[in-house]
């Protein structure tokens, strides 16, 4: 068995990078992490996709500028931990050439009684 050396190793990251600075390959990433969103509310592999695009489309800090969003503010908000403002997200969406839209779910959601919440 072939071991591995520290520089044989391409980082996850990187491979991404170099696929998602094709601009179709990243609106599929999205709208694939968008879709995934919707199943399972994992919002940090959502904001991780954003993040990856951004960096490979770019960088961050050319997102800021087209977002008017400082680049730390825009780092903070796509990071794990982040919890990126709505009007964030929809400039960085619109600055990928995307937008937010709402539909009707599959099966309608079970309503909170007043009392539950």
């Amino acid at each position: 068995m072939k071991t591995i050396n520290k520089t044989d190793y391409i980082p996850h990251d990187e491979v991404w990078l170099k696929h998602l600075s094709d601009p179709k390959r990243a609106n599929y990433a999205i709208k694939l992490a968008l879709e995934e969103f919707e199943q399972d509310n994992d919002v940090d592999l959502l904001l991780n996709v954003l993040r990856l695009v951004a960096q490979a489309q770019g960088g961050l800090a050319s997102l800021a500028r087209k977002t008017d969003v400082s680049r730390q503010a825009l780092h903070e908000a796509l990071s794990p931990q982040g919890n990126p403002r709505l009007r964030t997200f929809q400039n960085v969406l619109g600055s990928m050439g995307l937008r937010m839209s709402v539909k009707p779910m599959r099966t309608p959601a079970k309503r909170v009684s007043k009392s539950a919440a």
